[in-house]
């Protein structure tokens, strides 16, 4: 059975990265092998071998094991919109089980994958499908990302609800104070603390610097994670 992690998130561009790459560093500094897999990504540049996506580029290189990049990230695309406006735009359909074969693949050889997902939990992949179809047949445990920020309780609550009546599970989140504007904050992850069926793994703090964001994910609670396992 694979052991892994699939990272959501309560919006887009909430820290989703960070915190996968912060997890991968934490599993190896325990010993264990990890790759890392972000199925779709939008907003991509041309490559030499086609379109690359900087997030996608970032899990493959911290990647225990020598990955390739098309199995890291089997759809990309250029126009940073919600997959399934960009997937329409390129004329391709996003399928679920070829996100399932290449994180099999993936899978082999590494102790953990960790799997980032696009945008928020029900973002849209095709006319169908989002975001949770893709978590539900990889069948992981889930690790929230939430932007503390104004709204941020609804946002959580409502996804962290979602998840639960998907049947995963939500094996914890972490607190991104995205926003350093943003008054009591204290106060808002402690709100959420006290009404999320989860433990709090991490609070990490802005700074334009990615790699400083990544030092303090990685040090998150890897116990509640490793028992969700």
């Amino acid at each position: 059975m694979t052991r892994g992690f699939f990272i959501a998130g309560t919006d887009t561009c909430v820290g989703k990265t960070c915190v996968s790459l912060g997890l991968m560093r934490a599993l190896q500094a325990q010993g264990y092998a990890v790759v890392g897999m972000k199925p779709v990504a939008s907003g991509c540049h041309a490559a030499a071998n086609g379109l690359e996506n900087d997030d996608a580029l970032r899990l493959q290189q911290c990647s225990s094991l020598s990955v390739n990049y098309t199995q890291v990230n089997p759809y990309a695309f250029e126009p940073a919109i919600a997959p399934h406006l960009a997937a329409r735009i390129n004329g391709t359909n996003i399928q679920v089980p070829v996100i399932g074969k290449n994180f099999r693949e993936l899978s082999e050889g590494a102790d953990y994958i960790v799997v980032e997902g696009t945008g928020g939990w029900l973002v849209p992949i095709n006319a169908e499908q989002t975001m949770q179809d893709v978590a539900l047949d990889l069948g992981l445990p889930v690790v929230l990302v939430v932007a503390i920020r104004m709204g941020c309780l609804n946002h959580t609550l409502l996804t962290a609800a979602a998840i639960h009546q998907s049947g995963l599970r939500l094996a914890g989140w972490v607190a991104n104070h995205i926003d350093p504007q943003c008054g009591h904050l204290h106060e808002l992850v402690t709100s959420l603390d006290e009404r999320l069926p989860a433990a709090l793994l991490a609070e990490i703090c802005f700074a334009r610097d990615n790699g400083a964001v990544e030092k303090q994910a990685g040090r998150m609670d890897l116990a509640p994670l490793l028992q969700a396992s």
